[in-house]
């Protein structure tokens, strides 16, 4: 997401998903949502994955889904978010009552097993043609 500089976790989250089998575009840190919407549009990833770490991703979440459903070819299209959401901590049933309400498919909050995201990942359609996740270029 814009605000959100960090790359290691966007790193792992790829690896993550070409474990799993997936083909990924990792679009980097600090992307813009202008940027995010476009590439998206371009791909026509089968799953969008954003990841916060700054503290600011239940804000800048609710900000970005809304770009992204607002595209008419990606208002279906399987998107979650996780990381550290917020600085008050995880755990805020709310909050993630509010991504979802939004539009999010999953809200994978710090402090939760990698397994919920492998198995949510494991639940969609295969083949993903590919996940658009902000991170390090590739």
């Amino acid at each position: 997401m814009a605000s959100d500089s960090h790359t290691w976790n966007l790193v792992f989250l790829q690896l993550l998903l070409e474990e799993l089998g997936h083909r990924v575009s990792n679009l980097g840190a600090c992307v813009p949502d202008d940027l995010l919407v476009a590439e998206c549009r371009r791909i026509e990833p089968d799953l969008i994955v954003l990841s916060s770490v700054n503290g600011h991703g239940h804000h800048d979440g609710l900000r970005v889904i809304r770009a992204l459903r607002a595209c008419p070819e990606l208002a279906r299209t399987p998107t979650v978010i996780g990381g550290k959401l917020t600085i008050a901590g995880p755990g805020d049933p709310d909050r993630q009552h509010a991504l979802l309400a939004a539009g999010f498919d999953g809200v994978f909050e710090e402090g939760r097993p990698v397994a919920d995201f492998r198995s949510f990942v494991g639940s969609l359609p295969a083949p993903v043609r590919a996940a658009a996740l902000p991170g390090v270029p590739r």
